[in-house]
């Protein structure tokens, strides 16, 4: 971790801007912070409106079941969070206020409650396909919080964020050219916040030694590509990805093409913290000291 990026968590702090928990990564939001995260928001429902998606918002967590069938844990074990609660009766309750008087680990008293948290918002969608999908494929507009097991002092790499997602699913041409054409919407929105920004080819944080041929063939195949900036961290910080799964989706959830053939589907996800984080870096910690033509886009 750089000094820099130590310092810009403080000023972040220090203004209110971000309210420290005690936990690295996971942090509250104050006003100022709040009203630029709404006000990207608004640009990304805007730029969707071309596709006139199916609006959905789920809870922050998901279905165990359904969560296993996309095969993250096989890929982020290292990332997954789940959710554990109290199950056990009044003498197991008194063990459990034992052990957190006597400062022991009273998590070892919860069971499993069968849900996980969300690790990309999109998951919780894929259930709902099951099935075929209407001829030209369907467009889902889907935002909400996530949650990635990754403690780090930088505020760009938050353990709790959220993601506006944009979802296509259905043949693999109309895949393709969901992900090809949101990249140039992106680039266009976020440049026209006064972001340097660029689309580079990237790859997810697979796990392992499978993971690493994984994460290769993904970047030779480019089916990840990544709108970055800098921010604080060495080298630019990625602010929306755009994704081809493929038939990833599609074959564990049973979700058919207008042909009958396993759907395909592609997302662009806007990481919403850290495109506010890239405002504030690039253009002060002020809103209302940005560039007039920045501040009437967010707020015209």
């Amino acid at each position: 971790m750089t000094d820099a990026a130590v310092a810009f968590r403080d000023e972040l702090v220090g203004r209110g801007l971000l309210v420290a928990t005690g936990v690295d990564g996971l942090y509250g939001r104050g006003e100022q912070f709040e009203a630029v995260v709404e006000a990207v928001d608004r640009l990304v429902v805007e730029a969707a409106r071309a596709d006139a998606p199916t609006v959905l918002r789920f809870p922050p967590v998901m279905p165990r079941w359904v969560f296993e069938r996309t095969d993250y844990l096989r890929s982020f074990p290292n990332l997954t969070g789940a959710v554990q609660t109290f199950a056990g009766d009044d003498k197991a309750h008194a063990a459990l206020l034992a052990e957190l008087e006597g400062g022991g680990d009273w998590s070892t008293h919860l069971e499993p409650a069968g849900v996980v948290l969300c690790p990309a918002a999109c998951h919780p969608l894929y259930p709902m396909l099951t099935g075929r999908q209407p001829e030209g494929g369907r467009y889902f507009d889907v935002y909400g919080y996530c949650f990635r097991h990754e403690p780090a002092i930088d505020p760009a790499r938050m353990q709790a964020f959220r993601m506006h997602e944009i979802v296509y699913v259905g043949d693999p041409d109309g895949a393709q050219a969901h992900r090809d054409r949101w990249v140039d919407r992106g680039l266009e929105l976020l440049g026209g916040l006064g972001l340097a920004v660029e689309a580079v080819v990237a790859n997810d944080p697979f796990f392992g030694r499978v993971g690493r041929m994984l994460a290769a063939n993904q970047r030779d195949e480019a089916l990840k590509l990544e709108v970055v900036t800098p921010v604080v961290a060495e080298g630019p910080t990625a602010i929306m990805s755009a994704n081809c799964h493929r038939d990833h989706f599609g074959i564990p959830f049973a979700i058919e093409s207008s042909t009958g053939e396993v759907a395909h589907s592609a997302c662009v996800g806007f990481g919403m913290e850290r495109i506010t984080l890239a405002l504030l870096h690039t253009h002060g910690l002020d809103a209302a000291a940005w560039p007039a033509a920045v501040r009437s886009t967010l707020w015209p």
